[in-house]
């Protein structure tokens, strides 16, 4: 590739993804985020099933929300390098841990080795995500930005539909430890293959102080790993290490977490503070909601896991095909308004969860609400990204991308902490049916929230 690739002029006509210019780019990212992916939804089955192995299931909140927890630490370590010596690296970096920590998982004799591999993967996770989203802002130019984020999102299709089944079989007939250790010898060679596609992606240098101290980022991290530990207890009542963890974990991040987002995010400043409260509401209602609708067809209505499946299939071509249509049919519409209709499309989603929690209603109705949430975040969370580009200078599309990953994991503690309160409470205070419908009215909320607010974060 050659400097053409970081050019910001808009293209000359006839250009796209696949021409000549950005063609070697498009394939290395695609490549990149294809594989990833895999390995992202294969892991999950597999969990439940290695930490029941290794005699550990209590510990199983912890080896689960090492990865989410962890990937705030690996967002603002990414980010930061990528402003320091462009994309590159971390997203080198971000790959090769990636699969050296499949290694460390599939071959874990102690659930503390587990839980220290799934950790080693959301730092991981972290560097190539944001490491992706700045190359994408470095590379493409104009309308070509939102067309690569469409196909990022195109990327998880087959992943979303292939990986959990084939890993449940192989989990079945063979071992979980399959399932790491073979991640990791198919997706090392292809990462390392196509990781020369992307050498000529470059950035700017960010000069100065300012950016955020790994110390906060890891502060923050544990303290989102100790909250999620207290939410998981929060179904059952909470006991008193769920409340020391409760009250540790909310308070590192009360103390912290603002420290690595856009400064007056809190209060909704216009502007990039704006796009990332958006990011926190729209992250925060979507993941509850994909946490809670399965969990009502399963308890209450008895569906299935094989046929809830189909709902997370559907969610993920739904998410995909509204990502190509805001990236190809909205493309010219102020983005802001664009985010604004997708939160719309999500309050929608909520509303019907609700209805679907009624007695009487079929199944079908929540599970379609999961769909329907899959479209509106598929046209809004894309717009949202470029809307933080669009409020960035080159030189700071890495902190960014860190401080949008930040607000995205926030945003799944934060919510996710308060249903889960609710959901307990009604349901020490009456049926599980009152207690569903409590959680997605309160989806209602963030997501209603996140529509009005979205002029705020106009370019």
């Amino acid at each position: 590739m050659t400097d053409q690739l970081v050019e910001r002029a808009e293209p000359v006509a006839g250009g796209g993804l696949w021409s000549r210019p950005y063609r070697a780019a498009t394939v290395g990212f695609a490549s990149v985020m294809f594989l990833i992916g895999f390995a992202a939804f294969a892991v999950v089955p597999t969990l439940p099933v290695a930490v029941g192995e290794l005699d550990a299931v209590p510990m199983y909140p912890l080896v689960a929300g090492a990865f989410v927890a962890a990937s705030l630490f690996g967002g603002v370590l990414g980010g930061s390098w990528a402003d320091r010596a462009g994309p590159r690296r971390p997203l080198v970096a971000g790959v090769l841990l990636g699969v050296a920590t499949l290694v460390v998982s599939g071959t874990s004799t102690t659930v503390w080795q587990l839980a220290a591999g799934r950790f080693l993967d959301g730092v991981a996770a972290g560097m190539t995500a944001v490491a992706i989203n700045t190359a994408i802002a470095h590379t493409y130019p104009g309308r070509l930005k939102a067309h690569a984020l469409s196909l990022m999102a195109t990327c998880w299709i087959v992943p979303s539909l292939a990986g959990p089944p084939l890993a449940g079989l192989i989990t079945a007939w063979w071992s979980w430890r399959a399932v790491f250790l073979g991640l990791a010898a198919v997706t090392a060679v292809p990462i390392l293959a196509v990781l020369p596609l992307v050498r000529g992606v470059t950035g700017a240098r960010e000069e100065g102080a300012g950016r955020p101290s790994l110390a906060i980022a890891a502060a923050v991290s544990g303290g989102a790993a100790l909250a999620q530990y207290a939410v998981s207890g929060a179904g059952s009542g909470l006991d008193a290490a769920h409340l020391a963890a409760a009250a540790a974990g909310f308070g590192l991040l009360l103390a912290f977490a603002p420290r690595l987002l856009p400064r007056g995010t809190w209060r909704a400043a216009r502007g990039l503070p704006a796009t990332a409260l958006l990011r926190v509401l729209a992250s925060g209602t979507y993941f509850t909601l994909e946490v809670f609708v399965p969990l009502l067809l399963d308890t209450v209505r008895g569906v299935p896991a094989a046929v809830t499946g189909l709902a997370f299939s559907g969610a993920a071509v739904a998410w995909a095909g509204a990502g190509w249509v805001q990236g190809h049919l909205l493309e010219h519409r102020p983005r802001h308004r664009v985010a604004a209709g997708g939160m719309a499309v999500v309050v929608l989603a909520a509303a019907l969860a609700v209805a679907g929690s009624l007695p009487g209603a079929p199944p079908a109705v929540a599970g379609a609400a999961m769909v329907v949430a899959a479209i509106g975040m598929g046209v809004a969370a894309p717009s949202v990204t470029l809307l933080s580009i669009a409020h960035s200078p080159p030189e700071r599309q890495g902190r960014t991308g860190g401080e949008m990953l930040t607000a995205q994991n926030l945003g799944q503690v934060a919510v996710m902490g308060a249903a889960s309160a609710l959901f307990g409470l009604c349901l020490a205070g009456g049926g599980a049916t009152g207690a569903y419908a409590a959680v997605f009215a309160l989806l209602v909320v963030p997501a209603a929230l996140a529509v009005a607010l979205a002029g705020r974060a106009r370019q």
